[in-house]
């Protein structure tokens, strides 16, 4: 599926939600007003007949009892919304969810971690923080607003039911979720239907209040009583035609899009029967993929399958497990497996396992004529990892040093070697940033980075962002005071940097929005006329970056503008962090189209030569990344020529 038509199409789905929600809202105020005018009719001891519905258009009962309903419906809308817009981990936690911990010694949360990892590092996104539900049904959730605060939920009984090729397949699942736009839309769904299910609530609350009360028999007090009642059946009768439309604008919205989920899995796994097999455990499972927490119901359209009971037909939130399977496997002969409580494989304890020292990264050699061609397939890439991404993947976590790939999963190991990585290359540079840290890192830090010292000096280009990505999720765990700390170290380290390259800044801006979150532009989009300055400043560093030779990078930085039709020139003067940072910004504002058109120009600019080094290819990923435009692992990798490497970069045949 196209990366931004996904995008675009999660957009127009919000709009059809909207309107689904007016229609809603409509038939709530019609319950509500016809309840109450046939309880006023009834009180006075009239009989309901023709003067119903007059009685209900009266303008004195219809405006107040809309404007309450309206303001019910509205207030629980934001209350939810602000409970959740710190993102998936409000979601993971209302469901009883816990953060794994990163250096679990658990197998079956270390394989969980595991097929996280390669997933997020093949598609270009942060690896998410998982959450792992102590639940007995085989389910799993993404949630979240951005790819920066998402999570993945996933139950105890999938780790231990699912072989890894079928966990495999359902982390695919809800990746395709992060990154097709349904994060944020499932986010909406849920804090507008709370609004509309408070009025149920309330009435529920009522009548349980009734029933703990003693029956007073004096008839003030029993017309209280009768009043009180009456007002309970009232709103449970308007919370359940909110109930019902909520749970018929869930289905409307969650099928369709599940069957896509499906099909993108697949594709980014090039493996349906890991998918398929996964399903079909679910159908085998005693207790398929229920959840028993109170806030299941909420957040059901979330969910890999089903997760509660009763929702079927109209109102079912997914698609029948045989249709799913059979779209997957149309040979299927509808048998089931026999149910399983573990694994009969083997339990693999990860990419760590029997990694050795890293290897040499080589730079990708193409010839001067597939620039053009990369450029433009590259951009229909975004978003969108196979399978060779996938098992680059694999094979770039087992190229990295066991100490690394330990120390990214400790919590004071992890600051550490970020602090290691964007220590710059010069002697006197590192100096300064080690005495500036003295000052403000925690003892523990330091301890890990003078223990770091010799397997960082060993990193190899193509080899940083992995180890980053496999950082973000602590980085996101730390405590308001922990973080704080951490962002004055990177403040001092960058400032301290006597020669900031073009990679350094973009590490570093990978790190601070993969661990804060992105703050994404609310307006309307701009065309490239409107950035010019943005882009060639842009532009400029990543052709400077690419060739110590000024000529060779206003070659570079020329071929790029001319494939955007813009008249600007080669800034030949080093850009500091907060012009490089500004041009990234104004370039986000940048409608799809142009963010495309802006791709193509990186691309050529950094493979003009004929050659894209590690270190290009990972500032291009970088700087993509920072754009909302996710690189898989291998896109830059399909020229057609060489063999693959490890690290992600096509060695030279």
């Amino acid at each position: 599926m196209d990366f931004f038509g996904a995008q675009a199409r999660a957009k127009r789905l919000t709009l059809w939600l909207v309107v689904l929600l007016v229609v809603a809202v409509l038939g709530m105020i019609a319950a509500a007003v016809a309840a109450v005018a046939l309880a006023m009719l009834l009180l006075d001891g009239g009989q309901p007949g023709s003067s119903l519905l007059e009685c209900a258009l009266d303008p004195l009962l219809l405006g107040p009892v809309a404007l309450g309903v309206l303001l019910v419906v509205g207030a629980g809308s934001l209350a939810r919304h602000l409970q959740l817009r710190s993102g998936g981990a409000a979601v993971a936690e209302a469901l009883g969810g816990r953060a794994i911990n990163a250096a679990t010694r658990d197998q079956d949360e270390r394989r969980l971690l595991n097929v996280v990892e390669e997933m997020a590092i093949a598609a270009g996104l942060p690896v998410p923080p998982v959450y792992l539900l102590d639940e007995p049904g085989i389910n799993a959730f993404a949630a979240g607003h951005t790819p920066q605060d998402a999570v993945i939920g996933v139950t105890r009984g999938a780790i231990r039911c699912l072989t890894r090729d079928e966990l495999q397949g359902v982390v695919a699942h809800e990746f395709s979720h992060v990154l097709h736009g349904d994060m944020r839309l499932n986010l909406r769904l849920v804090a507008l239907l709370y609004g509309i299910l408070v009025i149920g609530l309330v009435g529920r609350m009522l009548l349980r209040g009734m029933a703990t009360r003693r029956l007073v028999r004096s008839s003030r007090r029993g017309n209280g009583q009768a009043a009180l009642l009456g007002a309970g059946l009232a709103l449970m009768l308007v919370g359940f035609v909110g109930t019902l439309c909520g749970n018929l604008i869930k289905a409307a919205v969650s099928r369709q899009r599940e069957f896509l989920a499906d099909a993108s899995a697949v594709q980014y796994t090039r493996n349906p029967t890991g998918l398929a097999d996964a399903l079909k455990r679910v159908a085998a499972h005693a207790h398929g993929s229920e959840l028993r927490t109170g806030r299941a119901e909420e957040f059901s359209h979330l969910y890999f399958s089903r997760g509660l009971p009763g929702l079927r037909g109209l109102t079912a939130t997914h698609p029948p497990l045989a249709t799913r399977i059979r779209r997957l496997e149309p040979e299927w002969d509808g048998h089931f497996p026999e149910p399983r409580v573990e694994r009969e494989e083997d339990i693999e304890t990860g990419s760590s396992e029997g990694a050795g020292k890293a290897r040499p990264a080589q730079a990708t050699t193409l010839a001067a004529s597939v620039s053009l061609p990369l450029a433009q397939t590259l951009p229909r890439r975004i978003g969108e990892p196979r399978g060779e991404d996938l098992r680059q993947a694999r094979g770039a976590l087992s190229s990295i040093d066991p100490v690394l790939f330990e120390a990214a999963h400790d919590p004071y190991a992890a600051r550490a070697m970020i602090y290691g990585i964007l220590m710059g290359a010069q002697p006197d540079s590192r100096t300064r940033q080690r005495e500036l840290l003295v000052e403000a890192a925690l003892p523990e830090v330091l301890a890990e980075l003078e223990r770091l010292d010799q397997p960082l000096g060993e990193v190899q280009p193509g080899q940083r962002l992995a180890l980053i990505e496999l950082c973000l999720p602590l980085l996101r765990q730390l405590s308001v005071a922990q973080y704080a700390r951490f962002r004055d170290c990177l403040k001092r380290l960058m400032a301290a940097e006597l020669e900031p390259g073009a990679l350094q800044w973009a590490l570093h801006r990978l790190i601070v929005v993969g661990s804060e979150g992105a703050t994404f532009h609310r307006g309307h989009r701009q065309p490239l006329a409107r950035r010019e300055g943005a882009v060639a400043r842009l532009l400029s560093s990543l052709a400077l970056a690419g060739s110590d030779d000024e000529a060779l990078a206003a070659e570079a930085f020329r071929e790029a503008v001319d494939t955007l039709g813009l008249n600007v020139t080669l800034l030949t003067q080093p850009a500091t962090l907060q012009e490089l940072d500004w041009a990234l910004d104004r370039c986000r504002q940048l409608n799809d189209d142009d963010r495309l058109r802006l791709l193509e120009a990186m691309v050529k600019c950094v493979a003009q030569d004929g050659r894209v080094h590690a270190e290009e290819a990972e500032l291009l990923r970088a700087v993509a990344w920072s754009l909302g435009c996710p690189l898989p692992l291998a896109a830059l990798n399909e020229s057609g020529n060489g063999s693959f490497s490890p690290l992600g970069v096509q060695a030279v045949g």
